[in-house]
């Protein structure tokens, strides 16, 4: 290990491995995590070192192989399914869309009878799936799909179309020439009417020689910025029949006479889409948790000018403008770690209350699902490019490992909902939360800062730097900063509808003001999940310190950094946001000591992060010329494009010259 990580380590006060245990939900689930993750940095097959070098095409073969390889092995140790999954995270293969989009939506839509019929083949990998939503033309704005599904009550089929160009499923990873099945999203259609969106399973291949089933054509869309190997598809359905048992019914039904039976509440169709997005806080917190644990280890390592003539050269986690990059994305790497805990248990809850014909839950769990995947990709995804930027010239390099967590973490912001989209359907609900103008007692504690009931300060009360350090004092200030851009945003609204504007367009005209209202509004979710772990944990004094200050980071970095919005109304002054700022340089004084130790804490072993700029060890220079070496074109001295091409230029230089 080089000397400065070594002495980072040395002089921590932290306990790591509590630290981890808790961004994992446990001690138990850190050891399971482990020995998952462990199946897979031991195992060739699933060797990741040579994955930069190769082509689009054998990116897709190899994923394939270790689709195949992956099912072998789980098989084989009888693995459950948290392990699985945690084998599946660590591959970030094409398997992992199958069991965590396919099998979920099975075990969440389809009926009792259609899971015994699915289920044991779709988890024995007999069958491979994957999830058909998005089209061509359409894809946040669901109902507006093109896709039909036209019930024959004669023959008890549905008949599937894609009635136009803009109605091919397009994007959906898998479809183009892995997955055997997928669902496909469709409007049912009995007898003329339109019954809106339903979920259908739809055999694409022929299980024999993987050819297609009659009336399907599937592909591939083609290169990709990143994940090549995933496969991302399209799909054109001409008169394609499926039997009337096909159209998933835990739901909504349609009987042999054509009779349609509706869902209790049309939301209920969505939960996999909430699932999913319910999933990204998660996995969005460990890809900016990846970026910064590789971009704060090289900030140790690396070193630029010395401050004194003939002094060391000074390592760059050390100049504040350095800090100032790296410090909060931990801070929000924790906190959005927290938030994605906090979002999956209220997902289980809600599923649960749902599942006895509670439905009380859903409105809730849609919109925060809605905002907080919008909010953590938004957050995630520039933290982790300010990663890069801040690793100089080696975060252009495929070998810092950066620019593959980027590339995986980038699509996030649009898939399962555009998150402009994304953040109007919380607008949404927040809007008719504020009309309803309801108790605090009915109302969660996120969105109390809009009952009736609520008393809000109007200015800020802090007036020293130290009172700026209480959590109340700044989730405080995330509540009237939230409700005053919804406030806000209504008026706008009501003026638009006063003139004269139908509902759409004066919503259409107030949308800016509602995506900041909703953007506040997840930005103070995330600070009370986080405030609410710290306070419900128990750990070594060392690491409640370090948590709060972290915690405190992530309040007023972000104070900070949207100061307008918090002085808008004059509750804060220009005087106020510049002692948070002042108080956000002491934070960094804090943090920095015990920066590494914090990211160690992700446990990010070196075979899963693929990176030689954040290597445990630090001994980044001898691998990343050891990295180069491996460079196909270095096989040979002279390059081929030598004897091909540039032979005829170069000549040596003539007496005459």
């Amino acid at each position: 290990m080089v000397m400065e990580l070594q002495q980072e380590r040395q002089r921590s006060r932290l306990d790591v491995e509590q630290l981890t245990n808790i961004l994992d939900g446990g001690a138990s689930e850190t050891k399971l995590r482990r020995e998952a993750e462990a199946l897979v940095y031991t195992d060739p097959k699933f060797n990741h070192d040579d994955l930069h070098y190769l082509s689009t095409e054998e990116s897709f073969m190899q994923s394939a192989e270790r689709i195949v390889h992956y099912v072998q092995k789980v098989e084989k140790l009888k693995l459950d399914p948290l392990r699985r999954r945690y084998v599946g995270r660590a591959l970030n293969q094409g398997g992992q869309l199958h069991e965590g989009v396919f099998i979920p939506d099975l075990e969440g839509q389809a009926s009792e009878e259609q899971k015994k019929k699915w289920l044991d083949p779709a988890k024995k990998f007999q069958i491979m799936g994957a999830y058909a939503q998005t089209e061509m033309g359409h894809g946040t704005y669901i109902r507006g799909l093109e896709t039909t599904a036209t019930y024959d009550g004669n023959s008890q089929e549905f008949i599937l179309n894609s009635p136009t160009l803009t109605s091919l499923k397009w994007w959906p990873g898998n479809l183009g020439h892995i997955a055997t099945h997928t669902i496909v999203i469709a409007r049912l259609i009995i007898k003329g009417k339109d019954y809106g969106i339903h979920q259908f399973l739809v055999q694409l291949r022929n299980l024999n020689d993987h050819k297609h089933m009659p009336g399907v054509t599937t592909g591939d869309i083609g290169p990709l910025f990143g994940q090549n190997q995933v496969n991302n598809g399209y799909l054109q359905l001409d008169n394609v029949r499926i039997p009337r048992e096909n159209m998933l019914m835990g739901h909504a039904r349609v009987d042999p006479d054509g009779t349609y039976f509706k869902p209790a509440n049309a939301r209920l169709s969505y939960g996999s889409m909430i699932y999913l997005r319910s999933g990204i806080v998660s996995w969005v917190a460990g890809d900016l948790s990846r970026a910064v644990t590789i971009a704060t280890r090289y900030s140790v390592v690396r070193r630029q000018t010395p401050t004194k003539p003939n002094g060391p050269e000074m390592q760059i986690l050390d100049y504040v403008t350095q800090q100032h990059k790296l410090l909060p994305q931990i801070a929000n790497a924790y906190a959005l770690t927290m938030a994605g805990s906090f979002i999956h248990q209220l997902y289980l809850s809600s599923i649960s209350e749902m599942n006895k014909g509670v439905l009380t839950s859903l409105p809730v769990l849609h919109s925060t699902s809605a905002g907080l995947k919008a909010f953590s990709s938004e957050v995630a995804c520039h933290g982790i490019e300010l990663c890069r930027l801040a690793c100089g010239g080696m975060g252009y390099s495929l070998a810092s490992g950066i620019p593959f967590v980027y590339v995986k973490a980038l699509p996030s912001q649009t898939y399962e909902g555009d998150n402009t989209v994304l953040y109007l359907q919380t607008a949404r609900f927040l809007r008719k939360l504020y009309i309803q103008q309801l108790p605090q007692s009915q109302l969660s504690q996120d969105v109390k800062y809009l009952a009736s009931d609520y008393a809000p300060q109007k200015t800020w009360t802090p007036r020293k730097l130290d009172h700026i350090l209480d959590v109340e004092t700044q989730t405080e200030a995330y509540r009237h900063r939230a409700m005053h851009l919804v406030s806000r945003a209504n008026h706008m609204t009501e003026v638009a509808l006063a003139k004269g504007n139908n509902k759409e367009i004066a919503w259409n005209l107030a949308s800016v003001e509602w995506v900041r209202a909703a953007r506040a509004h997840c930005h103070l979710s995330v600070l009370q999940m986080f405030v609410t772990a710290i306070n419900t944990i128990k750990v070594t004094p060392n690491n409640q310190k370090i948590l709060t200050a972290l915690c405190n980071l992530f309040a007023l970095h972000g104070i900070a950094k949207n100061g307008g919005e918090f002085q808008a109304d004059g509750y804060m002054s220009s005087n106020q946001v510049d002692m948070v700022q002042e108080q956000v340089y002491k934070l960094l004084g804090v943090v920095r000591p015990e920066a590494v130790p914090l990211v160690d804490a992700f446990d990010h072993k070196d075979e899963l992060l693929c990176s030689v700029a954040g290597r445990y060890d630090g001994d980044v220079y001898n691998h990343l010329y050891q990295w180069a070496l491996k460079s196909p074109r270095n096989k040979s001295e002279v390059h081929p494009a030598y004897h091909q091409h540039l032979k005829k230029l170069i000549k040596p230089p003539s007496a005459k010259l």
